[in-house]
């Protein structure tokens, strides 16, 4: 049992994937961008011309030579590449519009170092995105349980769209936990339990992490791997390195997130 956030990190056995851009026609920038995303990370982006695809401008992830998915470029155009983190904060994506490509839904398990504005203006923003797909599965599901971590529980009220979609996820019947320094108390406005602290976990940790209702110890739980009808389980687990540097990775593995959560449940 991992006696911290940081030893989930550390304990990680990465598998090696890669995404290749199949017979790009799309500008230059488009590729500049994605390569951009990926600067640093354990995942090469490469281009391949293959006639035998059949289509423009398509994703692949690959492992050990195998397609695991694919995306267009222009799904990650749309989602990731050019979109700004202020759309989330706003609340100008509604939360039921929100998606994650195939071929970067693919890379769970997979560590990442990421650093926030203004030293990067999108590689945090796919953290950012894959907690706000946990949220959705969140309220999709109107049960189980959502922790989430905020560092400071003001950003609650700060933030216009994370604020809304705590509404609507308390709402929908999950219970929902959220954490962070004390410098605002959502329980009087939102149907929200608060859990606030100082420890290094509550000023360091970005956690979002989405336990259905009737999952057992090992995690198993019917809809495991998510469906309309029964969202399954994930976890985003990231800590702030240095200032505004994030290691971090997300999991749908059903005993991992579960083991998370009891982590959360008993230490903070």
């Amino acid at each position: 049992m991992a006696d911290s956030l940081r030893a989930f990190i550390d304990r990680l056995d990465p598998p090696e994937r890669s995404l290749v851009i199949l017979n790009r026609s799309a500008p230059d920038a488009a590729r500049r961008l994605l390569d951009g995303l990926f600067a640093d990370q354990p995942v090469a982006v490469e281009e391949l011309d293959s006639p035998d695809a059949g289509e423009t401008d398509l994703v692949a992830l690959v492992e050990d030579g195998e397609v695991l998915a694919r995306s267009t470029v222009d799904e990650l155009l749309s989602t990731i590449l050019l979109v700004n983190s202020d759309l989330y904060k706003t609340g100008s994506r509604e939360l039921d519009a929100v998606e994650l490509p195939a071929v970067l839904d693919g890379l769970d398990d997979v560590p990442f170092r990421l650093r926030g504005y203004p030293e990067s203006n999108k590689e945090k923003l796919l953290l950012i995105t894959v907690s706000r797909v946990i949220e959705r599965r969140a309220a999709e599901a109107g049960s189980g349980t959502l922790r989430s971590s905020f560092q400071y529980l003001s950003r609650l009220e700060d933030e216009a769209g994370t604020r809304t979609v705590y509404e609507t996820v308390g709402r929908s019947g999950t219970d929902v936990h959220v954490y962070g320094i004390a410098d605002w108390d959502p329980a009087a406005e939102l149907p929200v339990t608060v859990h606030d602290g100082t420890s290094e976990e509550y000023r360091r940790s970005w956690f979002v992490v989405f336990r259905p209702s009737g999952a057992s110890r090992d995690g198993a739980v019917a809809g495991d791997s998510g469906s309309e009808s029964a969202p399954g389980p994930a976890a985003l687990v990231a800590l702030e390195d240095e200032r505004n540097v994030w290691d971090g990775f997300w999991t749908y593995r059903p005993d991992l997130v579960a083991e998370i959560d009891e982590h959360l449940r008993r230490a903070l």
